[in-house]
């Protein structure tokens, strides 16, 4: 029996029903990101109106001159500390979780589920059980009001072990055992074979730990205590408790902490889907 194929007319018009859905749902995703922006470059008054305008009338670059020259509001410094704070996040989450990670998927050893297990388990615990721990441990380092503070404690990532191993059990075994066979040893095979083939799930993790690490709002609150070693996030929060009548300053400022997000996903969203797609964490 030969499946009936839908006409080429039913086809065309099933297409463009999806088209038509897919557009909608993309619209509303869209749109707060887009009032957004349009607000920023809204007078004061015209951005508090009651009365919401999606084309401002007279736009004005105001509240971006405003936010970038306020002298109470180091926001440029702010922006500068974040990507600091967040890259060497990035980078110290991916050094200890791909050892970790290859470990824990090539390496036969006693107690190696249990030590997986314990690590997924922590996945469990609410992060805000850890705000009093993680102060106490950086006041005894010296490192309340500085970077540090922000950078190391989540560093040892239980999410980034697992989205690694997941990854490293894709890959063909076949590939080490040749290098092995060539005389390279298990660190060689790591460096040399392992690393090279994994940059999309690095790439990708080292992403989801950058904007872990820029977005985090609560912890810098607690750890950092001066205006000038602020991250953008809990540098806007002081902000908008210094102006919270002046949504057009607001607006401005999260479209600047929006941008580096959204440059550095277009460069590597090409890694990201395929790190995704290939480590077992679809849909």
């Amino acid at each position: 029996m030969t499946a009936v194929t839908p006409a080429p007319g039913r086809r065309r018009l099933r297409r463009s029903l999806l088209h038509l859905i897919l557009a909608v749902v993309a619209a509303l995703y869209l749109s707060p990101l887009l009032y957004m922006l349009v607000t920023s470059f809204k007078t004061s008054s015209a951005a508090g109106s009651t009365d919401p305008q999606w084309i401002p009338g007279p736009a004005t670059s105001e509240a971006y001159q405003h936010i970038l020259t306020a002298t109470d509001s180091p926001v440029l410094l702010w922006l500068l500390n974040s990507v600091l704070a967040a890259t060497a996040h990035a980078v110290l989450v991916l050094l200890t979780a791909t050892p970790a990670a290859y470990a824990l998927a090539r390496l036969e050893f006693r107690g190696r589920g249990a030590v997986f297990a314990g690590i997924v388990a922590t996945l469990f615990v609410p992060p805000v059980i850890l705000l009093v721990p993680n102060f106490l441990i950086v006041n005894e380092l010296a490192w309340v009001d500085s970077l540090p503070a922000v950078i190391v404690p989540a560093a040892a990532s239980a999410f980034g072990v697992f989205f690694l191993r997941q990854f490293f059990l894709t890959l063909p075994a076949e590939l080490e055992e040749a290098a092995e066979i060539d005389g390279c040893n298990r660190w060689q095979i790591f460096v040399r074979v392992v690393l090279p083939l994994s940059r999309p799930a690095l790439a990708t993790l080292g992403l989801l730990a950058f904007l872990a690490n820029w977005n985090d709002f609560l912890w810098p609150l607690y750890v950092l205590l001066s205006p000038e070693q602020l991250t953008l996030p809990a540098g806007l929060a002081n902000f908008q408790g210094a102006n919270n009548v002046r949504f057009d300053l607001l607006m401005a400022g999260a479209v600047i902490a929006s941008v580096p997000v959204l440059l550095l996903y277009l460069v590597a969203q090409r890694w990201v889907i395929e790190g995704v797609s290939r480590s077992g964490l679809k849909g």
